[in-house]
């Protein structure tokens, strides 16, 4: 697996929370749900997207924007107006001074807001958990990511909004699935098409020694690797190597390989049937311990707390 292919697999969404919100002009919605990502396109009409302390960013009729969190914004007809509804942590909305209004504008299956055949409808797909969207995906993105409907199409749009509308068993499920693939997606047309935005590993990708080195350390993380045996296998000098990775990606060969050994590990560690010893074998640590040690070293927790975290049941 090549280094976007890893990166791309993080995104599994656990009952996410999907939405179709349904407003005329004048509106404003302040989210502030730390939700660590959320994905929104504008169905009909068109609003902005107004981070704190950035720049605000359109989104028209058709284009789709990705929110990295947890941090608080603004989603609005207009960049400057006032909020009229929250949207706090568990996805509970109320208005500005606090009063609750999920019920009041409740609309019929996922759909919330005025009234159906409002002006402007915007969707919206929330991962909810930290565990749902990896670490290593969250800092690739910049606070927005904007695909405009001329420079990105996919079918997966209007299946969403068709799914969004139906209530069957196991319609949940296929929900987190469309928006994982449609989060992918989107994601791929990004980074191809944003190199001066992309994080240094990924315009690595096409040098001629770091870019099959990035890929062996992917494909193969339990392998002991060294970075004379990196060098040998990809046909350069160990110092060649070393000077080149560091210089592209921004850290020595065995540095990234830590870092990608853990990501992969705090991945792997959400499964249920996961065990301590089978992540550390998998991930090239030589013992459950080894694997302890370094992550709690790197990531500032333990296993066992990170897994629990992961795991929790998102609030509703």
């Amino acid at each position: 697996m090549d280094a976007l292919g890893a990166l791309l697999t993080g995104p599994r969404a656990r009952g996410a929370f999907l939405l179709r919100s349904v407003f005329d002009p004048p509106w404003a919605i302040r989210i502030q749900d730390e939700a660590p990502l959320t994905v929104l396109t504008m169905v009909r009409g068109e609003g902005w997207i107004v981070p704190d302390h950035r720049p605000a960013v359109r989104l028209g009729p058709g284009d789709l924007a990705i929110v990295r969190g947890p941090e608080p914004y603004q989603v609005a007809d207009h960049p400057a107006r006032e909020p009229q509804v929250v949207i706090h942590p568990g996805q509970v909305s109320t208005d500005p001074t606090g009063g609750e209004l999920c019920e009041e504008l409740h609309q019929g299956v996922r759909m919330w807001g005025e009234r159906p055949d409002a002006e402007h409808v915007l969707i919206s797909g929330t991962y909810q958990m930290p565990g749902e969207v990896t670490e290593r995906l969250l800092r690739t993105l910049p606070t927005v990511v904007l695909l405009t409907a001329e420079e990105w199409r996919s079918p997966l749009l209007p299946l969403l909004e068709e799914e969004l509308a139906r209530d069957e068993p196991g319609q949940q499920v296929v929900l987190d699935r469309l928006l994982d693939l449609l989060l992918i997606s989107a994601l791929r047309t990004w980074l191809s098409r944003s190199a001066a935005e992309a994080p240094a590993w990924y315009r690595a990708h096409g040098d001629p020694v770091v870019g099959p080195a990035l890929q062996l350390l992917h494909s193969d993380p339990g392998r002991p690797w060294t970075v004379a045996r990196l060098a040998a296998e990809v046909g350069a000098s160990r110092a060649a190597l070393a000077r080149r990775f560091t210089e592209l990606v921004g850290e020595p060969p065995m540095a990234y390989l830590t870092g990608w050994r853990l990501a992969l590990a705090a991945d792997l560690l959400t499964g249920p049937d996961a065990t301590l010893a089978s992540v550390a074998r998998q991930v090239g640590y030589g013992s459950a311990f080894a694997l302890s040690a370094a992550f709690k070293r790197v990531r500032g927790v333990s296993p066992a707390d990170h897994r629990t975290l992961s795991q929790a049941e998102p609030a509703r």
